[in-house]
């Protein structure tokens, strides 16, 4: 994202707080970054807050009266974004965007403004759930400019638990760095995308399993990516922890056979099918239910084969469906990707390898070559997963 333009926009709410880390974090990797205050933003953080960890300028209603800039600052700062972000979003700022309002130096360039805007609100649940709030938020939804991060529930400042929490600067960050990339193009709009992800862990007793380094960092990020690009999707993993994908049907399991299963039954809706996950490629042939000592493990442990997720969906995909698989590899990349590719019967495989730095398990960054089934060939210079998961989608759709 390096010298790429990003305006934020803060309204008067707590959670102005939070944006604080995603003004720093966009700065830190080299973003351009300009924020504006309203005023009441400016009673939760100041405006030399925000104008330090922009290292650009912050700027306020005060700024947007004075002649000393030139040309109008709501004009300058409209035509020199590529993204603006409003964090937090407050029902009053919501209904002046409903409206057409431009009563503030934030409204102004808003309606200055050509780019992509990305919206995350934050305020009280019964505020959040007033029919006026929610029919200003409908309303603003119909422009396409408009790209949404809803609020999620959760303990807030009122000490309320509820809807109304803004969303995490993660969260945001991810979602901008995605309009960056495509400029706002909801180019997968109506498409529904089945993503896998995750190690699978076959299990000898409930305690020890056969398992992989997988992250399903790379699965996330492909999630996110058809979202942000205005997909139906669905992330089948068996990735530990919490998965924060706001907007995508989330499905959690465990074994490779957990995951054939949900797969096989979701296969059949989906235009776009991504296998990113890391699946076993055995199963210990006996399943102990209690923890076996110490004394009792085998000293050979018997495996039995588990299916083949990704050629079954080969067999079973329909002329209107695309189907992409991954391959993991040490050493050559291309030669064992393409048989791959024509055994499984896919129209895309990404090679990647997992011998060098910065592109194995686990790393925030990768690199790959794609293939596709014409034999057409691209390679993905290091860059972030989220950015890979987004050249791969332009391979896909023969935008590469």
């Amino acid at each position: 994202m390096k010298g790429k333009r990003v305006l934020i926009g803060v309204s008067g709410g707590i959670a102005a707080y939070k944006v604080c880390e995603v003004v720093s974090t966009l700065a830190k990797a080299g973003v351009e970054v300009r924020a504006i205050l309203t005023d009441a933003a400016g009673e939760f953080v100041t405006p030399l807050t925000f104008a330090t960890l922009c290292r650009q300028g912050a700027f306020t209603d005060k700024d947007f009266w004075e002649a000393s800039h030139g040309r109008p600052l709501h004009i300058q700062l409209g035509e020199w974004a590529e993204v603006l972000a409003i964090a937090p979003l407050t029902a009053n700022t919501l209904a002046k965007l409903a409206g057409g309002f431009a009563d503030n130096l934030l409204t102004n360039t808003v309606l200055a403004s050509k780019c992509p805007i990305l919206l995350a609100p934050a305020m009280n649940t019964d505020m959040w759930e007033q029919p006026a709030v929610q029919r200003n938020w409908r309303e603003v939804l119909t422009d396409g400019r408009y790209h949404a991060i809803e609020p999620g529930a959760g303990m807030l400042a009122c000490d309320r638990e509820g809807l109304g929490r803004m969303a995490e600067p993660s969260e945001i960050l991810s979602h901008i760095e995605s309009l960056l990339y495509t400029k706002g193009d909801r180019d997968l709009a109506g498409k529904r995308v089945l993503i896998s992800a995750g190690g699978t862990r076959e299990h000898l007793d409930p305690v020890r399993f056969i398992g992989n380094p997988s992250t399903g960092k790379m699965g996330i990020a492909l999630a996110q990516a058809a979202w942000h690009r205005g997909a139906i999707v669905t992330l089948v993993h068996s990735i530990t922890g919490e998965v924060p994908l706001r907007g995508v049907r989330s499905i959690a399991l465990t074994s490779a056979q957990e995951m054939r299963q949900e797969m096989l039954e979701c296969f059949p809706d989906a235009d776009l099918t991504v296998m990113a996950a890391a699946v076993a490629d055995v199963k210990p042939t006996e399943y102990h239910s209690e923890k076996l000592p110490k004394r009792s493990l085998p000293n050979a442990l018997p495996l039995t084969p588990v299916p083949d997720i990704l050629a079954e969906l080969g067999k079973l995909k329909q002329p209107h469906q695309k189907l992409i698989g991954f391959a993991a590899q040490t050493g050559d990349l291309v030669k064992p990707a393409l048989e791959k590719l024509r055994a499984k019967k896919l129209d895309v495989i990404a090679a990647n390898p997992i011998d060098k730095i910065g592109a194995g398990f686990g790393s925030n960054t990768n690199q790959a070559i794609l293939i596709n089934a014409e034999g057409k060939q691209v390679e993905i210079a290091p860059c972030s997963k989220l950015e890979m998961a987004h050249r791969l989608f332009d391979f896909v759709m023969n935008k590469d």
